[in-house]
């Protein structure tokens, strides 16, 4: 088998489903940084993935994704009994309904803030400043400190981290530069919120950042210092990483503005609706891998221990026979309700209490909000490169969005985003 890392580098998101389709739609394998690699596509190969009797993810992530999109010794990085203690404080933190409408309702006041100041400028990119937006607003949502004159460098930190974790040469330098910066400006932040009074103790009330900086692990112990700095980066990374999804709103918008007045009115689960659309269309990762645990058999093909395991994501949210007419978009798809949790799958997939995404009730919500933001606001999308290069990984609008003209709506709060439990 030849090794296909060189190709994936070249051809991106299109590396795999191009795979797929010369295979005839059986399994692919091939190499990956010199490892035996399969590749699996379709809801049971979901499914088959997500059983941690078939696949470990420890050792099963490339050095450098550690090193810029997770860190070293991250809640990704491990299995059984370590991963689902881990797991827990992820699930109580980003699943409770009522934090994510608190996250989302702080988002809104941000872009309120940041739409006044954008108002004055006559030309923004929305990447930088949607990222700007989020940083500050998960920042404040987890109790982070934050001063004002290190949230654009934090942003830019948090950005470069996600941009740089899937390439070579300066980008990747920019993820880990940012990823050791990071650490090291909160790994002392976790030992100051350690020697505060706990809650009770006329201390601070709890937070996200104080309730990960307390977390102990499987065997009962406090985490390291830096290993509670990976875990805080990785509440803070992600909802930074929802800028791509959010500018892809805005692509969406721009490109179908008949969908602007019924997103702005927000009816009955519009903008869930509307959000769900946007991470299904539009590309964010394109595979997720782990570890044969042990000797597997798939669709009559054996997989031999240790041997590398992709799932397909960005091809299954294109799947013809799970979405009709999928490169058109169309948030209808969504209104009905929830999609089969093995059908849809930017951010992975299998069950909440196994590797699946804690973050996603978070990111459809964040991204809800700022769509509807945008559908409310008045502003000019110049002439510029809109193109979205399936080759680069992660990707985006090759202009990062550029507007004018930006006009602040008028702040209602009386919309809530209405969408199945």
């Amino acid at each position: 088998m030849i090794d296909s890392t060189l190709p994936l580098l070249l051809q991106g998101y299109a590396w795999l489903p191009d795979r797929r389709r010369r295979s005839g739609g059986a399994p692919v394998r091939t190499r990956l940084l010199g490892k035996k690699a399969i590749a699996l596509h379709g809801p049971a190969a979901v499914r088959f993935f997500y059983d941690e009797q078939h696949i470990h993810r420890q050792d099963a992530l490339p050095q450098p994704v550690i090193n810029t999109l997770f860190g070293q010794g991250a809640v990704h990085t491990l299995d059984g009994q370590r991963h689902r203690v881990r797991k827990a404080l992820f699930t109580e933190l980003l699943k409770d309904p009522s934090a994510v409408r608190e996250l989302a309702d702080q988002v809104d006041r941000e872009l309120e803030r940041a739409g006044a100041e954008w108002s004055g400028h006559q030309r923004v990119v929305l990447f930088d400043a949607l990222a700007k937006v989020l940083t500050r607003a998960v920042h404040t949502w987890a109790g982070v400190p934050l001063a004002e004159d290190e949230l654009r460098y934090t942003a830019r930190d948090l950005i470069a981290m996600v941009d740089g974790f899937a390439a070579v040469g300066p980008r990747h330098l920019r993820a880990r530069r940012a990823r050791r910066r990071q650490e090291e400006r909160l790994a002392p932040l976790v030992e100051a919120v350690r020697a505060e009074p706990s809650p009770g103790e006329d201390g601070p009330g709890s937070t996200v950042f104080r309730t990960v900086a307390a977390h102990k692990d499987a065997g009962g112990a406090l985490l390291t210092p830096h290993t509670a700095a990976v875990e805080v980066l990785n509440v803070l990374r992600p909802t930074v990483a929802i800028t791509w999804f959010a500018v892809f709103a805005a692509h969406a918008l721009h490109r179908h503005p008949g969908h602007r007045s019924a997103l702005a009115a927000d009816g009955p689960g519009y903008g869930w609706a509307f959000a769900q659309e946007v991470r299904r269309f539009y590309p964010f990762a394109p595979f997720v891998g782990g570890l044969a645990a042990e000797r597997l058999e798939w669709a009559g093909r054996t997989i031999a221990p240790g041997t590398m395991v992709l799932l397909d994501l960005y091809g299954l949210d294109h799947d013809p026979d799970l979405w009709p007419e999928p490169y058109r978009f169309d948030p209808s798809r969504f209104l009905s309700g929830p999609a089969p949790a093995d059908a849809l799958v930017p951010q992975g997939g299998g069950p909440v209490d196994g590797h699946r995404c804690p973050g996603e009730d978070v990111t459809v919500s964040v991204l809800a909000t700022v769509a509807r933001f945008l559908a409310r606001s008045a502003y000019e999308v110049p002439e510029q490169d809109l193109r979205i290069p399936l080759e680069r990984i992660p990707t985006a609008p090759r202009s990062g969005f550029v507007v004018s003209g930006f006009a602040v709506p008028p702040a209602d709060r009386s919309a809530e985003d209405q969408h199945p439990a």
